[in-house]
């Protein structure tokens, strides 16, 4: 039985459910309580020496732990990771773009704002505005003329690169001004279905300032 050491309003930790859910794969949950500083005890650094949800604990004993690893682990052999090398690569191309130019952006900004932290990382907001706007217009650019972001299938490119994007009119970002990126965003929808909530940080009690 795979387990996954999880915390609930983690958009990362939601990619994670989401491609779980999908291929029907039978899972335990650890909830982790991140503002408790659950992350950082010794027990959970030997799972991931960074102190980050998602971990996945597989069967064999190891766990591994990036959610864009583990998606790479639980998509293989199947329709959500492509063979062709050529379209493997491309998925690959979304993963790196996703924790380079929408996590770090989109998901840092979305934190702060919903946890009333906006105002102490003020030196740094319009710099990842200004980022998050990038990513928007890059992503709007790649979908025109293609329905999901490798080919005309849902792989895990999209899961997770919707993961914070499609959360980006929490923080301020405009998706009417990226309609190609808002089609995109109703394709993956669909194709995720209704099952998997993004829950609120309000959830938390600790993790407000």
């Amino acid at each position: 039985m795979l387990t996954l050491y999880d915390y609930l309003p983690s958009q990362n930790a939601w990619k994670v459910r989401v491609l779980l859910g999908l291929l029907g794969i039978a899972y335990e949950t650890r909830i982790v309580s991140i503002f408790e500083g659950e992350s950082h005890t010794e027990a959970f650094l030997k799972l991931n020496p960074a102190g980050a949800v998602p971990v996945l604990a597989v069967e064999n004993g190891q766990a591994i732990a990036e959610s864009n690893a583990i998606l790479v682990l639980v998509a293989e052999g199947t329709s959500y990771l492509p063979v062709d090398r050529l379209a493997r690569a491309k998925v690959m191309q979304w993963l790196f773009f996703e924790q380079y130019y929408v996590e770090p952006v989109i998901g840092s900004l979305r934190f702060w704002t919903l946890t009333g932290r906006l105002e102490r990382n003020q030196a740094l907001v319009a710099g990842k505005r200004e980022a998050g706007a990038r990513a928007l217009g890059a992503l709007e650019r790649s979908l025109v003329d293609t329905p999901f972001l490798v080919g005309d299938a849902l792989t895990i490119a999209d899961i997770a690169v919707y993961a914070y994007a499609h959360r980006a009119e929490d923080c301020g970002f405009e998706l009417a001004d990226h309609p190609a990126v808002g089609a995109w965003m109703g394709r993956v929808s669909e194709a995720i279905g209704p099952d998997y909530p993004v829950h609120p940080y309000s959830i938390d009690p600790h993790s407000h300032a």
